[in-house]
């Protein structure tokens, strides 16, 4: 049918009768276009007509109805107030008949099923003709994936080591390898390259390595690292015992740091308290044993007197030792020592005659001395002379 239409036109062609026909061409019926780069939508259309034709961009995805992004419509383009305005437009000018439909800056929303439609005064097109639709998904490449082990790496072990992307249209697949220190491809079941798992059985020291996972989809790919270490059983021990035995040592440290520290501070807050307080129990300084004698002091008493007395101290040194002291009374009487066992009494004052005292009388004084009522009334000071013993030595 269409070998018979074409043979139509033409031969009206030859025949010089002008036969108008509107029909739309696209280049591809799906386009792919990755995130943040640019698509286009290559349609175009033929008309004999001279008129301006009328175009229209619709835009159908998902449960939604198609809604208009752009129109040229006698000579002016609009563009609607979608998602789309400030990146959407005609690759070249309509009246070239190419009215393909570029997006900048693609977004994975803008995926879905784009129609346009020409309509042209004058001009037909059969039935279908003047519609061309053009299917655009926009591809995300994959987000770096996270590398996670899961299980402990010990000598006769299993553990799983995961890869996973969030992000990526389509989904990606996963390929695990090992890179260090020898090269090692892993296929299933050993690994999902759906899941991105890879699961490895019975671990020995030689598994040990550096693991690389690589998350890939059309619009690209990621990779994580992840470094498997197995251990045996007696080395995890001893790195659990120097790990506890480090703790140890570092809290003894710590507590005798504090014990010293405060202990410190203790003695210096009691010398501070101490230096600011007053003793009210501080003991009186002692009186030195030569302070206590009073030989020096009676001595220099009975100079003093002496230097009274003049010359005639001759005559009290001369006299012979006593075993108790002479005493000066207040009114200048002498009373001299009492007298030995069977001596006579001390003479009692004269009793008074006719109610007056009869006057005393100085007992007799040595020789060229003054007696004591003399003494007395030159102001000399009653003094107490201390004894001697018969060695001459002061008691």
């Amino acid at each position: 049918m269409g070998a018979l239409r074409r043979a139509a036109l033409a031969l009206a062609a030859l025949l010089g009768v002008s036969s108008a026909v509107l029909e739309v061409h696209v280049g591809t019926d799906s386009v792919f276009a990755v995130e943040g780069q640019q698509a286009v939508l290559p349609v175009w259309y033929t008309s004999h007509s001279q008129e301006k034709p009328y175009i229209l961009w619709l835009l159908h995805k998902g449960n939604a109805g198609p809604f208009q992004i752009l129109k040229y419509l006698d000579g002016t383009v609009k563009v609607g107030e979608t998602d789309l305005k400030s990146r959407v437009g005609f690759l070249y000018p309509v009246l070239s008949h190419n009215i393909s439909l570029v997006i900048n800056a693609t977004r994975e929303r803008d995926s879905g099923q784009y129609m346009c439609t020409v309509n042209v005064v004058d001009d037909g097109a059969p039935e279908g003709r003047d519609v061309g639709v053009i299917n655009l998904t926009v591809l995300v490449p994959p987000a770096v994936p996270a590398c996670q082990l899961h299980g402990t790496p010990t000598v006769g072990a299993n553990v799983t080591l995961s890869c996973s992307s969030k992000k990526g249209k389509p989904s990606p697949t996963y390929q695990w390898e090992r890179t260090d220190p020898t090269p090692q491809v892993f296929f299933p079941p050993a690994q999902d390259l759906a899941r991105g798992t890879l699961r490895l059985t019975n671990l020995s020291l030689e598994m040990s390595g550096l693991y690389v996972c690589t998350a890939e989809n059309r619009a690209g790919f990621e990779k994580c690292r992840i470094v498997l270490e197995v251990q045996s059983t007696s080395t995890k021990a001893v790195i659990a015992g120097a790990v506890l035995g480090s703790l140890g040592a570092l809290a003894t440290i710590i507590f005798f740091a504090q014990r010293v520290v405060g202990y410190r501070r203790k003695k210096r807050d009691s010398q501070e308290e101490g230096a600011n307080e007053i003793k009210e129990d501080a003991v009186a300084p002692k009186t030195p044993s030569w302070a206590r004698r009073p030989a020096s002091d009676t001595i220099s008493k009975t100079s003093t007197l002496s230097s009274i007395a003049g010359p005639r101290d001759k005559l009290y040194a001369a006299r012979p030792p006593s075993d108790t002291a002479s005493i000066l009374t207040a009114t200048g009487s002498y009373r001299g020592p009492p007298p030995r066992g069977g001596g006579r009494p001390p003479n009692l004052p004269p009793p008074a005659v006719n109610g007056t005292p009869r006057r005393h009388q100085d007992p007799a004084a040595p020789p060229g001395a003054l007696p004591p009522s003399s003494l007395a009334r030159a102001g000399a000071v009653p003094v107490m002379v201390p004894a001697q013993s018969r060695a001459g030595s002061l008691v």
